[in-house]
């Protein structure tokens, strides 16, 4: 669980034991949540939009920053950080809590190495099929023409 206590330069968020994201590169700004929330919901800020600057991150690699983008999706912002928006709870520390668990679980699997795919060739029985199946389907349409006089 993380605290508001902790200081400037110390790790704040562990992905993996090889990524760490400091805290100079994350941001948090609370605003009004959406839905319910009774009489706080109007006074309260508790929605959390916690902002990752994961282009200028020097502890990201750059294969993992490419693929976080595309994981990223509309999250990836024009100047290169991560948005994410937490709403979930009235709580606003546990919406900070779901906000951080969030760009760790995304930056977890931007870290995963996708497997290489290793090209095979198709067999000699599975290219006889391909060509039966095109040939029957020739005769198929080939029935399909015009009705001569003498054919019926």
């Amino acid at each position: 669980m993380l605290n508001e206590t902790t200081k400037p330069n110390s790790p704040v968020l562990h992905v993996n034991e090889n990524i760490v994201i400091e805290e100079w590169e994350l941001t948090e700004s609370f605003t009004r949540a959406q839905g319910p929330g009774g009489q706080n919901v109007n006074k309260v800020s508790t929605a959390v939009e916690l902002r990752f600057e994961a282009e200028r991150s020097p502890n990201l690699p750059d294969p993992v920053k490419r693929r976080l983008k595309r994981l990223s999706g509309r999250r990836w912002t024009q100047d290169g950080a991560v948005i994410i928006l937490s709403q979930e709870t009235r709580s606003q520390a546990r919406n900070r809590e779901i906000a951080r668990e969030r760009l760790a679980e995304l930056i977890q699997r931007a870290a995963i190495a996708p497997k290489r795919r290793i090209p095979t060739r198709p067999t000699l029985a599975s290219k006889r099929r391909r060509l039966n199946a095109k040939s029957q389907r020739g005769a198929v349409k080939s029935l399909r023409g015009r009705v001569e006089p003498g054919d019926e």
